[in-house]
């Protein structure tokens, strides 16, 4: 508790760190934060025109290619908030490490700061997707909107605890960087984004909720595109999962960060 109110109690220089964050990706190009929105707009029309014109991929039985495209693309933004989080964390103390041997500074605000960015550029992609699809079917989502954050949060309640996880042990393990990039790409190929879960056998399926992104693309596509509810069942065990990732995550911070200084 005591974590969660120093967030609470730094929240403006956590939005400023946030912001500083988000626009040094952009810092010198001429267009600056519309590369943002650019980016994943992009992304969906290379998806649609590849998989509609080239390779005329379907969706199970009925989709067409376009509806590949759209279920395509929610399953790659959610692999994309987590890559970023994975990638990124293991490196977050190295790459601030004035912070963590000059002065007093809350390092808890880092990994948060990182989920921040990665939530930034998630959302854009999201409105770009909503508009294809309000442009492709000629109505908004709208129920599917309302459940979004439902499903969203357990997901980024278990983000946040694999960063602060992944922020302690990559200053004392720096194999821990490499490594995320493989997994992360073994999660793009684990997970239902190039395919629906229902194609894997009965005997897999099981198998792969244990994967953390699956559930999460599968209810998004169902809210979203599908028009249906999410399966709250799931979703609470889900987000018991989550607490508990979270909490390991923070206490282990807590634990690790008194020996950043002597090992940065």
């Amino acid at each position: 508790m005591s974590a969660f109110y120093s967030l609470w109690r730094h929240r403006g220089l956590l939005r400023s760190l946030a912001w500083r964050d988000i626009a040094s990706r952009y810092k010198g190009s001429t267009i600056g934060l519309l590369w943002a929105l650019i980016t994943p707009l992009l992304m969906l029309g290379i998806y649609t025109a590849v998989f509609s014109g080239i390779f005329q991929a379907r969706w199970g039985q009925d989709g067409g290619p376009i509806e590949y495209a759209q279920q395509l693309f929610v399953g790659l933004i959610i692999h994309g908030l987590a890559a970023e989080c994975l990638s990124r964390s293991p490196v977050l103390m190295m790459s601030n490490s004035s912070y963590v041997k000059r002065v007093v500074f809350p390092l808890q605000l880092l990994p948060i700061v990182t989920l921040s960015s990665a939530l930034f550029h998630f959302i854009i992609s999201l409105v770009v997707l909503i508009v294809f699809y309000a442009i492709v079917n000629q109505t908004i989502p709208l129920l599917g909107l309302l459940y979004s954050p439902f499903v969203l949060l357990p997901y980024l309640v278990w983000l946040m605890g694999i960063s602060f996880l992944l922020a302690g042990l990559g200053v004392y393990f720096r194999d821990i960087n490499q490594i995320m990039g493989l997994i992360t790409m073994i999660l793009l190929f684990l997970s239902p984004v190039f395919y629906p879960a229902s194609m894997l056998p009965d005997h897999l399926q099981d198998i792969f909720l244990f994967n953390p992104l699956t559930l999460i693309i599968e209810q998004m596509r169902t809210v979203l595109l599908d028009g249906g509810a999410p399966d709250w069942g799931l979703l609470g065990l889900y987000s018991v999962g989550a607490a508990l990732m979270l909490l390991v995550g923070t206490w282990a911070f807590k634990k690790m960060r008194g020996g950043f200084a002597d090992v940065l």
